[in-house]
């Protein structure tokens, strides 16, 4: 696979799996209207975050063919496995939407390209990877996670409903736009801070349920939750819906989210969980 061999020529300085666990921990959820290039670039900068790390990403829509492949960088290659791994993925996007092809053989092409699923399933993966797929059928929202992630799961993740046919996974039928407000808070010992990335504020996120408007104490001590959205959100079309996707075009966004992230950073938000903050909530533009 030339993503994993360009990464084993480029071995990390600093791997997830090294962090101690007295380092800041992030659950990052990926919103399915998140512009994909924004969220590269919010990624991107935080991989610079040496005292940082992530415990897993949970993806909905097109963002989740990017959460597979950055679970996956990191698994093989550490930080900057997940960064060349980034930029290899951005690289067939920009020259596969110029082909006029089925949309879904598109997607699965780019992601069989640029992951290998078997490294992701690895119990030994320091990042656990979920996506959000609809059933076609129901509506009800499904997370796809350990045993029951595929390449099928993603791709019917990032598949736009009534574009494109849903996806069959085990006699049902499935395709993209989960909603992440179904969510559970994030309680896991090995979290300490739920980052949101999406395309606009979160008003869809819901306010934990152990923690009032008044109060400044969270009862089952849920992990905080930020969000970094895109102010330029309404700028952009969906991938792929247009005939091409400009290079250029692609790090102007994947800049801009880095800038968020680093705007996010500065504020240091982190330390939210030593005052008070209502709902367990904060956003950042």
């Amino acid at each position: 696979m030339l993503a994993q061999s360009a990464m084993q020529r480029d071995q990390p300085t600093i791997s997830v799996a090294d962090l101690s666990v007295e380092d800041r921990t992030i659950e990052i959820v990926l919103a399915n209207d998140a512009h994909g290039a924004f969220v590269w670039g919010v990624l991107d900068r935080l991989l610079d975050e040496a005292n940082s790390s992530v415990s897993g990403v949970t993806a909905s829509g097109f963002t989740a063919m990017q959460a597979a492949v950055f679970v996956y960088g990191l698994s093989v290659g550490g930080r900057r496995g997940a960064r060349t791994a980034l930029a290899n993925f951005w690289r067939r996007v920009s020259h596969a939407s110029m082909f006029a092809i089925d949309r879904t053989s598109l997607l699965r092409s780019m992601l069989e390209q640029s992951i290998e699923l078997e490294q992701i399933n690895n119990e030994d993966c320091p990042v656990k990877l979920g996506v959000l797929a609809v059933n076609a059928r129901t509506d009800a929202v499904k997370i796809f996670s350990g045993e029951q992630l595929s390449i099928d799961a993603i791709v019917a993740a990032a598949t736009v409903p009534y574009l494109s046919q849903p996806i069959e996974i085990d006699g049902d039928t499935y395709w993209g736009d989960g909603d992440i407000s179904q969510l559970p808070s994030a309680r896991s010992p090995k979290t300490s801070h739920r980052l949101i990335i999406a395309g606009r504020p979160s008003l869809f996120t819901t306010l934990c349920p152990d923690r009032s408007f008044s109060s400044t104490h969270c009862a089952t001590k849920c992990a905080p939750v930020h969000t970094i959205f895109d102010s330029q959100y309404r700028a952009g079309a969906a991938l792929f819906v247009r005939p091409w996707i400009d290079w250029g075009e692609l790090t102007d966004m994947r800049d801009r989210g880095r800038q968020c992230a680093e705007g996010w950073l500065a504020t240091d938000l982190f330390s939210t969980d030593e005052r008070p903050a209502t709902g367990c909530r904060t956003q950042h533009i």
